[in-house]
Formats: C-alpha cells, structure tokens, sequence
C-alpha cells in the first residue's frame, strides 16, 4: 500500500429533493465481485492503480481503505496521492504532460469535462450508472453518455460552533446581513473571535467565497450563459455589489492575517475553538471530530443582504467525480475499484462511516451517527427546500483561481469594489 499526500432518515428526503424527479442494486448482491482476475486476486499478474484524490479531509481514512481493499485483491497495488485543492489541477495537467497519468481522478464536470472528455473513460456501462441521483448525473453527463461517478453530496455555508452562539445570547440563527451583523457584535462583546477566514487559499476564495453572490442571482445558470456570450457582466451586479458587504463583514470580524491562513490551518483552528464561525460544508466534519470529537456544529446560510427569501438556503452539489484515464493499461482494474466502493457492503461502510458521506446513490442511505451535525443540517436544509444548486464546474477552465487571487487583492486594500468586480469580468473574458 502506497499513500502520499502533496501540499439519516433526512438524507432520503435529501435525494428526493435533489433529484426532484426513481432502481434497485443488484450490484450489491455480489458484494461488488470484479470481473478481472487481478482484481479477484486470482493468479493473474499484480498490477497497480495510481489514483489522484481531491479529498484531503478523507487521507486518513482512504488510507486505511486502501490496505482493506488490497488484502481483499493481492493482486492490486492502489497508490494514492492526495492533493490540497488549489494545486489539485495544476498537478493533474503536469502529470498529463509528462506521461506520469493517473489511472483515477477527479473532475468536477460541465466545462471540466469539456476539457478533459477526450482522456476519460465512458462509464456508462457501469452497474452503478443506475443508482446515481439524477442531480448528481447532470455535471458528468454528454451526449448521453456517463463518464464520471459522483464522489457524494455537499452542502455549503457557515460553519457555526453552536457552545459560542449560546455563550453569546445568540438565540436565532442569522439568515440576513443584518441579523450577522448583530451576532458578529454579540460573539466579539463575548470575547470570541467571529470569523475564521482562512483566506490565503485560492480554493477557499475562488469557489466558496465567490459563489455566495453568483449562487444568489435570480437564475445562476442563465447569468453564467450571459457572461459566456456577452450578454451580462460583473459590473454593476447587484447580487456582487451586496456581496462585497458580506465579504466586509468577514474580515471586520475575523481573524488577524486572514490572507496568510490556509484551509488546513484555518479548519483545524475552528474545529479548535478559535472561531465562532468558519466557510465551509460537511465535508468538514472529519477534521473536527479528530480535534474535538463534541464539539456541537451546525451550518447555516450565507446573508449578502436582507432579503430573507432569498438567503435563508445554503447551497448544496456534487464537490467531484471519479473519473478513468481512457488511456490505462489498468482501466479494468480501476474501473473494478469504482464498483467495489459503491456496491459492496466494506466499500458503502467506508463512504457512509469513514467518510461521514452523504452518498449520491438512491440505494445508499447516510448513517445517521456518522453523517455528523453538519451533514444533518445540510439534510434539513434540503428537506425544507432550502437549497441552492451550485455551478462552479460551469466556470471557465483557470477562472476560479483569478477570482481568488482578485479576492485577495482586495482583502488586502490594493483594490476596490469596482476594480474587483472588473477583474473577474476580465479574467472570465480572457479564460472563456
């Protein structure tokens, strides 16, 4: 085994409203048996897999998978390399380019895998094609044709440390600028630090912080579409302009250094106890249970204004998918290992108890007691209709990397609103 790293009853109504649309699993009836006699660990040759992981919060437990999976499979080597975010698709193109492919990686869809569809394998075929939510098909969905598996499902927002709210006197969770505001005043009179703004990450920036204004335009997708063709621009948004207030706010209340703090330190400092609030989703959830296994959190909206309607929702996607390197020389094998984590009971456990996933199949249900509060609030969330869909895959290729180097100009004075607003109209020009 190699591994290396670089840098709940509400989860049925959960996929009902994320597919807002339907299949038994006949695959878990073999236990996810694979078809290669490597993989069965038969006689035939080893062989390695090399996988790319996205999830950084999961290294741990992938690690642990990996050494059951290959006791089961003899045969098969799985050398996992687990990249932060922000260097994930630089490091993807350069092994591309140096011949030094992985077999499995991540890709998030739409314009991802526009880019990368002529590297990937068709996975249409696969026998868990027919459990994936609806929802969760779209980003990785051409011409009919399935090339990705959804990784799972994740909801978006504040982080909140539910012992600071109530030492507070906060008693209502805030869905309004304004209602922030006040519990921001509330948790620094209480000689607690607000905000946990781990803001010298590009992906923290460029995807989260962003999307809390391009998530509240009255219809996303058709705002996306005009900023492709010309026919809408950054300037002027009243969605953005409202949001920089948001934006505001955070650094008013957060932490000193904010552009110096990464994710890793910046979660790890929350799930702590230095911040009453923090960007972030259930994905989360890992890291806090190994600092403080109970600490109560939950999550709640993000408020670029006072437009309650609008702001009571968090959102909620696919983060990624697995997706096969057309070009192995051990597709099968890989493809074989796709199938087991999603088919057979050891693989549902790893995703569901280890992963604290809420998983993007109708056939796989959340464990409750794994989940977290987190991703029990996300479920409820969603069950009540108050969720937002996000698009960040439909971005330009590069873009979400110059709206958070934008980002932190700003934070850091050397811009204002206006040139913030122009630079990510320019960098979407220059990279559509």
């Amino acid at each position: 085994m190699r591994k290396r790293m670089l840098s709940i009853a509400a989860v049925i109504a959960l996929s009902a409203a994320l597919t807002a649309c339907g299949s038994s699993n006949s695959g878990s009836a073999n236990n996810g048996a694979s078809s290669s006699p490597a993989a069965e660990g038969g006689s035939g040759k080893q062989v390695t897999v090399k996988i790319l992981n996205f999830k950084v919060e999961i290294s741990q437990e992938f690690d642990r998978l990996v050494k059951d999976y290959e006791a089961a499979h003899p045969n098969v080597k799985l050398d996992v390399v687990t990249v932060v975010g922000d260097d994930y698709n630089t490091l993807l193109k350069a092994k591309f380019a140096s011949g030094d492919m992985p077999d499995i990686f991540n890709n998030e869809g739409y314009r991802q895998l526009d880019t990368w569809q002529d590297e990937i394998e068709d996975l249409s075929d696969q026998p868990w094609v027919k459990d994936v939510l609806d929802i969760a098909k779209e980003p990785m969905t051409k011409d009919g044709k399935i090339y990705g598996m959804p990784m799972n499902i994740e909801g978006l927002g504040f982080l909140y440390n539910k012992d600071q709210f109530t030492k507070a006197g906060i008693t209502e969770l805030p869905t309004t600028l304004t209602e922030l505001t006040q519990a921001s005043e509330k948790l620094k009179a209480a000689g607690l630090t607000p905000f946990m703004n781990h803001y010298g990450s590009l992906y923290t920036l460029g995807y989260h912080a962003f999307y809390q204004a391009m998530g509240k335009e009255a219809d996303t997708k058709a705002f996306i579409a005009g900023l492709s063709d010309g026919t809408a621009k950054f300037a002027g948004n009243a969605a953005f302009i409202d949001w920089e207030k948001l934006l505001d706010l955070q650094v008013k209340y957060g932490n000193n250094s904010p552009l110096t703090m990464d994710y890793s330190n910046g979660t790890s400092q929350f799930a702590a106890g230095q911040a009453a609030m923090t960007i972030g989703g259930n994905w989360v959830q890992p890291i806090i249970d190994k600092v403080d296994p109970n600490m109560k959190v939950g999550i709640l909206p993000m408020p670029i204004n006072d437009d309650k309607a609008l702001n009571d929702k968090i959102f909620v996607g696919v983060p990624n998918n697995w997706v096969v390197n057309k070009k192995s020389q051990v597709k099968q094998e890989a493809k074989d290992f796709l199938n087991w984590l999603v088919t057979s009971d050891q693989g549902k456990q790893y995703l569901t108890k280890d992963f604290k996933f809420i998983p993007a199949f109708k056939t796989i249900q959340a464990d409750p007691a794994s989940v977290g509060s987190i991703g029990a609030d996300v479920a409820k969330y969603t069950e009540e209709g108050k969720a937002l869909a996000w698009q960040w895959a439909k971005y330009p290729d590069g873009a979400t990397q110059e709206f958070g180097a934008s980002i932190q100009k700003y934070v850091a004075g050397k811009i204002n609103g206006t040139q913030l607003l122009e630079e990510f109209q320019a960098s979407w020009d220059k990279l559509n």
